[in-house]
């Protein structure tokens, strides 16, 4: 109900209206962003359970998960990655690196790649990418060692470090990356970087690609606008089969939305 303005002489009621309608815009801002800010950390608030078997805390309310790998995990059992369960987690995918440059070729991509697959896990394989090699022939390089097939996950632009290389240079360079890759195999690849790298030197020209992020020592989902469907959530995982420690990441889906995601 509205109450009555107090019984002010017919001036002063004047005057009391002027800085009234002065100050409600104010205040419906006001009103406005901080209810923008806590929907905003709502959205990102989420909770953590401790799993000692993966030696890691894992985000709650995601259904699919896995492993990211290169030869610094050295020698691999899959078998034992992909039977391993606790509770209701379990390694659904991974991703491998295959090439890095235009030259580079990871020394256990290989063997992860056949083994993983032969596993049972959904593959996709990533190439770590310098703005200051050609793209084109970091494309080629690629396409050689991984040649992914149906079934696998898109190719990964692993991109995270700008090589003292302006973003204009950063964007050009990437996109023939991108655009090649999309030739090949007739799908959007998934861009990998942290929230600062995206912003910073990509922005809105890459918001049509998948967005795989990297966001730990923080419990929190990545405070970005932009859309992501893999986090990289932690570097510190542990999960048999693997001698060392391993990153772990989940997928926004189920595994109908990781399937449609894939090479077709």
């Amino acid at each position: 109900m509205t109450r009555p303005l107090p019984n002010y002489p017919a001036t002063n009621r004047s005057k009391v209206k002027r800085i009234l309608i002065r100050i409600s815009p104010a205040i419906v801002v006001i009103a406005a962003v901080a209810a923008y800010i806590w929907w905003h950390q709502r959205e990102n608030r989420i909770t953590f359970v401790r799993y000692e078997e993966f030696g890691i805390d894992i985000p709650e309310n995601y259904k699919i998960h896995g492993i990211d790998v290169s030869k610094f995990q050295k020698d691999i059992n899959w078998q034992a990655v992909k039977q391993m369960q606790v509770k209701k987690v379990r390694i659904s995918f991974a991703f491998i690196k295959a090439t890095e440059g235009i030259t580079r070729q990871d020394a256990s991509f290989r063997q992860n790649w056949e083994k993983a697959g032969k596993a049972g896990l959904v593959r996709g394989a990533y190439h770590f990418f310098y703005a200051t090699r050609d793209p084109l022939k970091q494309a080629i390089n690629f396409h050689n060692v991984a040649d992914l097939q149906s079934g696998d996950l898109p190719p990964v632009l692993d991109i995270e470090t700008s090589n003292n290389q302006p973003a204009a240079v950063i964007r050009s360079t990437a996109k023939i990356w991108l655009e090649e890759m999309e030739k090949v195999y007739k799908v959007k690849p998934i861009i990998y970087t942290n929230i600062h790298f995206y912003e910073t030197y990509l922005g809105t020209e890459f918001d049509r690609y998948p967005l795989w992020l990297a966001h730990y020592y923080q419990k929190e989902r990545p405070r970005s606008d932009r859309a992501w469907l893999f986090w990289q959530h932690s570097d510190i995982g542990r999960v048999n089969g693997i001698r060392t420690t391993v990153d772990f990441n989940v997928f926004k889906g189920d595994s109908t939305d990781l399937a449609k995601l894939c090479i077709p």
